[in-house]
């Protein structure tokens, strides 16, 4: 079916963008990888091709569209290119709402600007050692101290975690309220006491710095907590974690496409048995039944981005994209690679490196599990 989601300053867009990571990354993007890390001036020169905050009002220096489209755009190109290491999506479809919704005036001018122009890289601290999906486990403290917060504490798995200059922090305010004594604060790089631990070593995405995070006594002004009322955080994660799970759902079908693109392309010239290994019915029906899957997850996903659009798309609706595409995700880039053969298994082909990266989608954001959780609940059972 003919795709119909994007207009014609989406497909403008779509050349911008793609032209940026021909030039600015795709050329360094095996260096990052061993560097383990993303270098800031990239960042800064995405900005400067108006690749983050479109939903910022232009007073702030943002376009002021509030058309997740267009965050779509970054997240299919950055996949189409095997650029795994931008940590654009966290920036751009995670920490956007957090940085427009919840915050006043005076926060907006002190860090709108840079979020725009890439001078100020985001991140968000939730997870912990001890706490994952169950955010009301977390046990990081935010005590209030006159004009402050002191906050301790630490976590992990943090996505640009090394590079990141503010980093929204989930913490308990009030540890015996449950999910109503959490709360939400701004740490900015070069706070006393809050310290980076190691850009951890993972199995893929080995561009993204994912860091630890540890916070000893640092003190907050009370000007950075987001929503201007503590206990609130809760609710504030929830109410923006539908996007979160759609740009997952974005990204996820957008890597199925690419690497099912490459297969067929890869089947149809690879030889066995003198004949090419397209011809063979094994392989036509794999290739048909990967095809319809995610043509029909496609349409699926394309239909959230115009219910979150429409400020429409409910929690049920994104679990149901986010675990779908993601284990879709998997099982088609693994059975990509089979048909690969042995040069499926060698990093020098794309499918080999988008099997690696592949297998978090179905972690980060919200495990399978917990998003068939949030949909079974729904039953009312």
């Amino acid at each position: 079916m003919q795709r119909d989601l994007f207009e014609e300053e989406h497909l403008l867009f779509r050349e911008t963008v793609r032209e940026f990571l021909t030039r600015e990354v795709v050329p360094h993007h095996a260096r990052w990888e061993k560097d383990g890390i993303v270098p800031r001036e990239v960042w800064k020169k995405a900005g400067e091709v108006g690749m983050f905050g479109f939903t910022v009002p232009e007073e702030y220096g943002g376009a002021g569209i509030t058309d997740f489209r267009y965050n779509a755009v970054i997240v299919e190109e950055i996949i189409a290119a095997g650029a795994s290491g931008l940590g654009f999506s966290l920036h751009n479809d995670v920490m956007a709402p957090y940085l427009l919704g919840l915050t006043d005036d005076a926060q907006k001018a002190r860090w709108l600007p840079g979020f725009v122009s890439g001078e100020l890289i985001t991140a968000i601290a939730m997870t912990e050692p001890g706490a994952g999906s169950d955010l009301q486990g977390v046990r990081t403290t935010a005590v209030r101290e006159g004009d402050h917060y002191v906050v301790n504490g630490s976590k992990t798995f943090i996505t640009n975690g090394i590079n990141a200059d503010l980093v929204v922090v989930v913490a308990k305010t009030d540890p015996d309220a449950g999910a109503r004594g959490i709360s939400l604060l701004v740490v900015e790089r070069g706070m006393e006491g809050f310290t980076r631990g190691r850009n951890l070593e993972k199995i893929g995405m080995h561009a993204q710095d994912t860091a630890e995070l540890f916070f000893d006594d640092v003190r907050v002004p009370a000007a950075n907590l987001l929503g201007g009322q503590e206990g609130q955080g809760f609710y504030q994660l929830m109410a923006n974690l539908p996007q979160e799970r759609l740009s997952i759902a974005v990204a996820a079908v957008a890597a199925a496409e690419t690497v099912l693109r490459t297969t067929i392309e890869y089947c149809r010239n690879r030889t066995a048995f003198g004949r090419s290994v397209g011809s063979f019915q094994n392989t036509r029906f794999v290739l048909a039944e990967l095809d319809t899957e995610v043509d029909i997850a496609r349409h699926y996903v394309d239909r959230c981005v115009r219910a979150l659009n429409a400020g429409e798309l409910g929690v049920v609706d994104a679990a149901k994209a986010k675990w779908w595409t993601t284990e879709l995700q998997n099982r088609v880039i693994d059975r990509c690679l089979q048909l690969h053969g042995g040069y499926g298994y060698m990093l020098e082909y794309p499918v080999a490196r988008a099997w690696i990266d592949s297998r978090v989608q179905t972690i980060y954001g919200g495990t399978t599990e917990i998003m068939k959780e949030i949909i079974g609940r729904s039953f009312g059972f």
